[in-house]
C-alpha cells in the first residue's frame, strides 16, 4: 500500500460516551493506518474519558485532549488542529462513523489528482445506526465563490492537504463552524467531490443541529457576520442566499 504521509483526524467530543467507542474502532478499521486520533474533551461528564482510556492505551496512535472549561466544537478543533502533526486534516466527530477503506480511497484521489481538498458523499443514520435513507452528496467542485451558496462539505467527508493550505483556525461560534473552516479553505484550495459513499452521519434527537428554522438563521448570520467578518447588509445578503440554495437542494 501506497504511503501518502500522515493524516490527523481531528475529533471534539461532549459527552458521545455512547457513540465514541463506535467511532473509533471506524477509525482503527481503515484500511490506511498511518494516521493519528486526537479527541478534544470538551469537559464531558458522561465518562467519555473512561471509554477512550482502554484504547489509548492499546493503540498509541489516539490522543485524548482536554478543554479547561466547557468552550464548544470550535474551540475543540482549533485545539486539535494546533496540536495536529499530520499532511493531511480529517474530520471526524465523535457519533459518526467512517467505512473502513475511506482514507485510502479519498488520499488515493486527492494525490492522482493534485488535489489539496476534497470531499464525498454519506448517508445519515439515526441514534441506532439504522439507515434513514438519504444520501448526501454535493457538485464536483466548491470553490471561493460557490462554497457561499450552501454548506455541501460533510466535516466526517473532508480532508485538507495542511502542506498548502496552513494551519487554519476558526472563530468561536456555536453553530457552523466547520462551514466557516471550508469557507477558510476554500480561499486558499478548490474541494473536489469524491463520488463515493465512505461516511455515516448520525442524525441525534436534541442535537445543536435540529434547532428552529429562526435559529439556523440566525446562527447563519452570526457565520457571515462574526465568523467572516462581514458588515451587516453582506451578512444578510449571503444568508439570504444560503438559504435559497439550501431549498433548491432539498
Amino acid at each position: 500500500m501506497t504511503d501518502y504521509g500522515l493524516v490527523s483526524i481531528i475529533t471534539p467530543n461532549y459527552n458521545c460516551a455512547r457513540f465514541i467507542s463506535e467511532t473509533i474502532k471506524s477509525v482503527q478499521a481503515q484500511t490506511y493506518p498511518n494516521w493519528e486520533m486526537i479527541i478534544v474533551d470538551d469537559c464531558s461528564t458522561d465518562g467519555s474519558d473512561k471509554v477512550v482510556e482502554p484504547y489509548m492505551e492499546e493503540d498509541q496512535r489516539i490522543r485524548f485532549l482536554r478543554n479547561e472549561y466547557n468552550s464548544g466544537a470550535a474551540v475543540s478543533r482549533n485545539y486539535a488542529l494546533r496540536e495536529a502533526k499530520g499532511r493531511w486534516i480529517a474530520f471526524l466527530d465523535s457519533d459518526d462513523l467512517w467505512m473502513p477503506e475511506k482514507l485510502e480511497k479519498q488520499l488515493r484521489f486527492m494525490v492522482e489528482n493534485g488535489y489539496h481538498f476534497s470531499y464525498h458523499n454519506s448517508f445519515d443514520i439515526d441514534e441506532n445506526g439504522a439507515e434513514k435513507g438519504r444520501l448526501v452528496t454535493g457538485p464536483k467542485k466548491v470553490g471561493p465563490i460557490s462554497i457561499y451558496n450552501y454548506d455541501w462539505i460533510g466535516c466526517l467527508a473532508a480532508i485538507y492537504d495542511q502542506e498548502a493550505v496552513g494551519l487554519i483556525q476558526i472563530e468561536d461560534i456555536k453553530k457552523n463552524n466547520d462551514y466557516a473552516m471550508w469557507m477558510k479553505v476554500c480561499k486558499k484550495v478548490p474541494c473536489y467531490l469524491l463520488d463515493d459513499t465512505l461516511a455515516k452521519y448520525r442524525i441525534r434527537q436534541g442535537s445543536i443541529s435540529r434547532h428552529s428554522k429562526t435559529a439556523l438563521i440566525k446562527w447563519h448570520y452570526k457565520l457571515f457576520n462574526e465568523a467572516e467578518h462581514q458588515n451587516p447588509v453582506l451578512a444578510g445578503f449571503n444568508t439570504i442566499r444560503n438559504l435559497f440554495f439550501g431549498v433548491i437542494k432539498k
